[in-house]
């Protein structure tokens, strides 16, 4: 299967910047079913062109396939040749820097619109040409489609499913990817390999910033997740007005980005006097440090005030930090230094982006979490989901869990009563109320749990802040 991309950008060989892949060579990478091969077939000053070529051993993948009682079929079907699932991996494994939206050497070109145009020779498309624009038109692409025979030798045969395809638009190139990495398996209505809890993750992170707006959201995320129970989910969650809103209420809220940073701020300044944001972040990481966790996770972790803490200390070996947000991600990398660090310090440290509420396996393996002010952000509703991606799935030696005291909030005299501390906050609990779930969800998932009160106690109303500790 092939995918040829050109652009008329001048100078047109900065995509070999862009693709991260030098135009005068050939570049291969292994896949699980054959390889891939990256190559420029042009590269002038007006116009170059990059190839990804996608070998796919049709013998191995008989192997790997299920016999489905009609023996033939295995080997008369289009699946090694058409573009489909298998290109939609290539693409993540062959031009993963483009698809993230990275560029080493010319980091700018990487937010830039560009003129590109796609031609993909075979591409199955169950809904004829029809669902072809239907998918694609709504993003701003020209389309060009040709029906291709089922056998040019023998045309009384009829028409296949299968169709050559350009696509042209202007486009930054992460978002050109995102397009067909999600796409081609919808428009195919079909993958070569099981569909699991993470491809909900896939979808929305690389349908970020254009899926919840797409007049065929419910057709795309069906299609891409086998019409089962992971599309309901991931519809459930793509059902607010945006994906922007959808990741607030996840895990930070329902505001917007400056609104949420907005609120953190007036967070901190009405708790500065007792400097209780960082009473907070020390003592997590001392806690952490007291347990011996020395790979850990951080979920949640926002714009990475306690990855930095922890990055600072020799004595934490992996630190993985998660949030939804990307661009709280993308403050967290700055914070960090990310791009200073030494090539031994950077493997120390991992950013991705995930909603707390899946099962992520990416999250199993580590010594603890913390999940440090991060519970009162997320819906009642959905705090057990939570807890059971946390302890059930990811399951680490022991979890941080910290939280406001609502009893507290009296003692705040610039806040008017009976509102929370932070405009995001979807609850704030009493002591009682956090020992309460505390030991419920300890009990449920075979942790024993200590709470500590957190910061300068007051006689009458406690801490400002509580701290859960769970070991397994």
């Amino acid at each position: 299967m092939l995918l040829h991309l050109s652009t008329t950008y001048r100078p047109a060989t900065d995509l070999g910047y862009l693709l991260g892949k030098h135009p005068d060579r050939v570049h291969s990478r292994p896949l699980p079913w054959g390889r891939g091969l990256v190559f420029f077939p042009e590269a002038s000053e007006d116009r170059a062109s990059a190839a990804l070529l996608v070998e796919v051993d049709p013998v191995g993948l008989v192997r790997r396939r299920r016999n489905d009682g009609l023996a033939l079929r295995q080997y008369v079907n289009d699946r090694p040749y058409a573009a489909s699932s298998f290109l939609s991996v290539a693409i993540s494994r062959c031009l993963g820097s483009a698809l993230s939206g990275r560029c080493r050497d010319r980091p700018e070109l990487a937010e830039r619109r560009l003129p590109f145009e796609v031609e993909i020779p075979a591409v199955p498309c169950r809904g004829g040409e029809d669902r072809l624009r239907q998918l694609f038109e709504p993003l701003g692409y020209g389309i060009g489609a040709r029906r291709l025979p089922l056998d040019p030798n023998f045309p009384d045969w009829g028409e296949s499913q299968l169709f050559s395809v350009t696509l042209s638009a202007e486009q930054r190139l992460q978002d050109l990817l995102s397009h067909l990495y999600v796409l081609l398996p919808v428009l195919d209505d079909d993958k070569h390999y099981w569909v699991s809890e993470p491809e909900v993750q896939k979808l929305l992170r690389h349908g970020d910033e254009w899926l919840a707006d797409h007049p065929a959201k419910e057709d795309i995320t069906y299609r891409y997740l086998r019409h089962g129970r992971l599309a309901r989910q991931a519809l459930s969650t793509l059902s607010e007005p945006d994906l922007e809103e959808h990741r607030e209420r996840l895990d930070v809220g329902a505001a917007s980005e400056a609104q949420s940073q907005q609120a953190e701020q007036e967070e901190a300044t009405l708790e500065k006097p007792i400097r209780l944001h960082d009473l907070r972040l020390d003592r997590v990481r001392d806690v952490l440090k007291s347990l011996g966790a020395r790979r850990v996770l951080d979920l949640g972790c926002g714009g990475g005030q306690l990855l930095q803490r922890l990055f600072r200390d020799p004595f934490f070996e992996s630190i993985l930090g998660v949030d939804i947000s990307t661009r709280s991600l993308e403050r967290a990398e700055r914070r960090l230094k990310l791009e200073r660090q030494s090539d031994r310090q950077k493997k120390r440290i991992k950013l991705i982006q995930g909603a707390l509420t899946y099962h992520d396996r990416r999250l199993q393996g580590f010594d603890a979490a913390a999940l440090v002010e991060v519970i009162e952000h997320v819906e009642p509703s959905s705090l057990d989901e939570l807890a059971a991606a946390v302890f059930q799935t990811a399951r680490p030696r022991a979890v941080v869990i910290t939280t406001p005291n609502a009893e507290y909030n009296v003692r705040f005299e610039s806040l008017p009563a009976g509102n929370f501390r932070h405009a995001d906050h979807r609850f704030e609990w009493t002591r009682a109320e956090f020992s309460a779930f505390a030991h419920r969800i300890a009990e449920t998932h075979g942790y024993r749990v200590e709470i500590e009160e957190l910061g300068p106690v007051d006689p009458e109303v406690g801490a400002p802040s509580q701290l859960g500790i769970f070991r397994r």
